[in-house]
């Protein structure tokens, strides 16, 4: 990525990078508790991110941001800001996680279903259905919740967003790989146990048993008039015999062909260079070759290309009992206290 030297708030001279394409976020759902303070730094010009492992500064310049992916699981907070973004002549698409797990309170402060569906409805009329992807993420094994039992609620939800998106992502919680998350389904749930916990997440068999009935359900709703893709998010499965490839979130395909009018930024998607355009101003031909894109920060599964994440752990207010990205209630209320809008990071 590109530096610059950029001046703080404090009035100091520091070195920030530029990226072109920035996550807002994986850790913390930046649009829902976020959305003031995003556009307060966008106006400064740029942010702080705090690296979670030794909590060194790193300053994030907007000067080159040309593309921004939204994570939330309620983006109502930030639409109003949108068109600032189109005045900037920065692009933006979301990944909108709407899960219906009410009944076991795995998610305690997120909006109703009705409420939720309704904001994604809204935000897809506003800024087109290409821009804005579904998950029903992460998929969750309870005793009251087997694979049929988790279809019908996606099959639900499903049909409330029929028309109002394009893509259906979705992935098998991890529960082995972090502790935390173990932690937290035995601590605020009563379906788990020390000893069962890693039951939450699906075996091969019900793994199987869940893609035979998505693929059934896409049928359906392609009878229907509404042709929708799926895919999983960093799986190492193989679902390609049932239609369903692995997806890339931050997806530099996506973005050529929904951002296809920015020559420039097509040409840095193909390269990760920005083109030098000749003597009349026209950009070079996009080499026939790609460049190898992947960010190669994120987990050998993840297809994700190259971006620059902004969230924090321990931010997100919305308390999901599977969230890898927070340790426990009571460190994100400590954050809580820290944080205000004119602040540089998330987090203070």
């Amino acid at each position: 990525m590109d530096k610059e030297i950029i001046i703080s708030d404090q009035g100091i001279r520091v070195e920030a990078i530029a990226p072109v394409i920035i996550s807002a976020s994986r850790s913390t759902d930046i649009p829902a508790f976020y959305a003031k303070w995003f556009f307060n730094r966008l106006a400064k010009g740029y942010c702080v991110w705090y690296n979670p492992f030794n909590q060194q500064p790193m300053y994030v310049s907007f000067k080159n941001c040309k593309v921004i992916v939204f994570w939330t699981k309620n983006p109502a907070p930030i639409i109003p800001y949108l068109p600032e973004l189109d005045k900037r002549g920065i692009h933006y698409y979301f990944q909108v996680t709407l899960n219906d797990y009410v009944k076991e309170g795995f998610e305690p402060i997120v909006p109703s279903v009705e409420e939720r569906v309704e904001t994604f409805k809204t935000l897809s009329n506003f800024i087109g259905k290409e821009k804005v992807i579904w998950r029903f993420d992460p998929l969750i094994i309870t005793p009251n919740i087997g694979p049929r039992e988790l279809l019908t609620r996606i099959w639900n939800v499903g049909n409330k967003l029929k028309g109002y998106t394009d893509k259906l992502v979705f992935s098998f919680v991890d529960v082995k790989a972090y502790r935390k998350v173990q932690n937290n389904l035995v601590k605020e749930t009563m379906l788990f146990t020390k000893e069962d916990v890693e039951n939450a997440e699906a075996n091969f068999a019900q793994r199987i048993e869940i893609v035979e009935g998505l693929k059934k359900i896409r049928e359906v709703w392609y009878k229907d008039g509404w042709t929708v893709e799926m895919a999983t998010c960093a799986e190492d499965i193989d679902l390609e015999a049932y239609g369903i490839e692995h997806n890339r979130c931050i997806d530099g395909e996506l973005m050529k062909r929904i951002f296809s009018d920015d020559k420039e930024l097509v040409y840095y998607l193909h390269t990760l260079k920005w083109p030098e355009r000749d003597m009349f101003g026209e950009i070079p031909p996009i080499p026939q070759k790609p460049k190898n894109v992947k960010d190669t920060g994120q987990r050998k599964i993840c297809g994700c290309m190259v971006s620059k994440d902004i969230g924090m752990y321990n931010t997100c207010r919305h308390f999901c009992v599977y969230c890898y990205a927070n340790t426990s209630k009571e460190a994100v209320l400590r954050n809580k206290d820290k944080h205000n809008d004119e602040s540089e990071s998330i987090i203070g």
